[in-house]
């Protein structure tokens, strides 16, 4: 099992990683998914991002895009797996645990740190909302 702490983790970095390790049978857990941050101007990814929230459809149908920040670490995660809805990816999919914060049971365990400095253009997944 691999426990990553996401505080200060580049997301698409920290994604493909994950999605790696699931996929040779590891599982993953990734913790402080809130700390996790999307490099770029902030303008353009909150306005992306909020693009995306409003292209759903009918109450019914359409994709419905989560602004839970644990929600949004694994959706991105579950865009670099092969067909999550069938085969291995459907159970690598599985494999991957994403927390807000860091709950009891994995307090006291040993983390991949995986945040380095900061850059100047960031948002954090916690501020998209």
């Amino acid at each position: 099992m691999k426990i990553i702490d996401g505080t200060n983790a580049i997301l698409g970095r920290l994604a493909s990683y994950a999605a790696k390790e699931s996929l040779q049978g590891e599982e993953v857990v990734i913790l402080n998914s809130e700390k996790v941050i999307i490099t770029g101007n902030k303008k353009n990814i909150k306005e992306k991002f909020l693009q995306k929230r409003r292209r759903v459809g009918s109450i019914q149908v359409g994709p419905k895009i989560s602004r839970a920040s644990e929600r949004i670490v694994k959706r991105t995660i579950r865009g670099m797996l092969p067909n999550y809805r069938e085969g291995r990816g459907r159970e690598a999919f599985k494999r991957i645990k994403c927390f807000k914060g860091i709950p009891k049971e994995f307090a006291d365990k040993k983390m991949i740190k995986s945040g380095k400095e900061k850059t100047k253009k960031f948002i954090k997944v916690e501020d998209l909302k």
